[in-house]
């Protein structure tokens, strides 16, 4: 091995410098994949979108709802679902995802009290519904905000 074999990956490289209008031979020559004539053939095309002066489909379609930039999508978890945990266990979001209880934590993770818990648990999770942090503690379990 030297440098004069060093060489990227099968089909880490791709060129983009593909030189169009360079003549028949190219493949892409004469009017290099523009067509014949008319305004997009030209220099100094309209940019997308544009419809001619017409009133453009984006303007003309009505703005509806609003997306909140700073909510959270929390996953809620009823408490039955803690009940597949051996009693004294510590949950945590890693375990319920090891366990399969949840998939995507996304931006946190909410214990809800819908169901019954018959176990004793330590559960750090990002929150808890009143009934939830009810129930475990009830047991003599913990409810814990991490």
């Amino acid at each position: 091995m030297d440098l004069s074999n060093l060489q990227p990956a099968e089909g880490a490289k791709q060129s983009d410098n593909f030189r169009r209008g360079r003549g028949h031979g190219s493949g892409n020559g004469k009017t290099a994949g523009k067509g014949h004539k008319g305004q997009k053939a030209r220099s100094g095309a309209p940019r997308p979108g544009f419809e001619g002066g017409q009133m453009p489909l984006y303007r003309r379609l009505p703005k509806r709802g609003f997306k909140c930039r700073n909510s959270k999508n929390i996953v809620g978890i009823n408490v039955s679902a803690l009940e597949r945990f051996e009693d004294g266990a510590t949950v945590t979001v890693e375990t319920l995802l090891e366990s399969g209880v949840i998939k995507n934590p996304q931006d946190g993770v909410k214990i809800l009290g819908g169901g019954e818990l018959t176990k004793k648990l330590t559960v750090q999770v990002d929150a808890f519904s009143a009934g939830a942090k009810e129930k475990i503690e009830s047991l003599g379990g913990k409810a814990e905000v991490i």
